[in-house]
């Protein structure tokens, strides 16, 4: 009995999922450290920051030694613990402001290392970010591409979006040889057809090469 034809949305929804699940493959073997991706955000932001963060801080003291009504009621007769309120209240909200920012900043910066739209990606997480708390960097995080990785054959970085290595011809995307998806380069089985897929060198060979 013949299988039946898929339809056109089943199409896009199997390769959405198995592109998906290709990227969360390769995402697998990225490393993540905290300082190594905080050296991703621009210099010039964090100095921004840091900058007018001493500003803040500055005005606000100021601000409090000069003029007893901006101090808060239970404190005007005390400059020193009033400074010190404002000083944590001028923390706190630059904290928060900084980390949206740097955020940003780092955004736009992880798009352009990975082959993405820098403007566009951060543009959508500057709108959807402040309104519904954050879904902008989520969704990002969610489906942003692979970071380029060596070329399992000769070494040389690859992008996550090519096809075949630039230096050696190496197939980067191998298939199930019964049907035709692609497999991951760690598969031992294929996951669509359960066919055996050999080793790993006979995954990768590109198509025309003699064994």
């Amino acid at each position: 009995m013949g299988t039946s034809p898929q339809s056109p949305a089943q199409s896009i929804n199997d390769s959405w999922n198995e592109r998906m699940r290709m990227i969360r493959l390769r995402r697998k073997k990225e490393s993540f450290r905290f300082w190594e991706e905080f050296r991703v955000v621009p210099r010039w932001l964090k100095a921004l920051c840091a900058v007018l963060y001493i500003l803040a801080v500055i005005i606000g003291v100021t601000v409090v030694h000069i003029s007893p009504d901006a101090r808060p009621s239970d404190l005007r007769d005390d400059v020193g613990l009033a400074s010190l309120a404002i000083v944590g209240i001028i923390t706190a909200v630059s904290i928060l402001l900084a980390s949206f920012l740097m955020m940003l900043g780092y955004v736009n910066r992880d798009a352009r290392r990975r082959g993405m739209n820098p403007a566009l990606w951060t543009l959508l997480v500057l709108v959807l970010s402040p309104g519904y708390v954050g879904i902008g960097f989520i969704i990002y995080f969610l489906i942003r591409e692979p970071l380029p990785y060596p070329c399992p054959r000769c070494t040389q970085l690859v992008g996550a979006r090519f096809n075949f290595c630039p230096n050696c011809k190496c197939d980067l995307h191998p298939s199930c040889p019964n049907c035709k998806r692609e497999v991951a380069e760690s598969d031992k089985f294929c996951p669509y057809c359960a066919q055996e897929l050999g080793v790993r060198s006979e995954i990768v060979k590109p198509a025309g090469e003699e064994p």
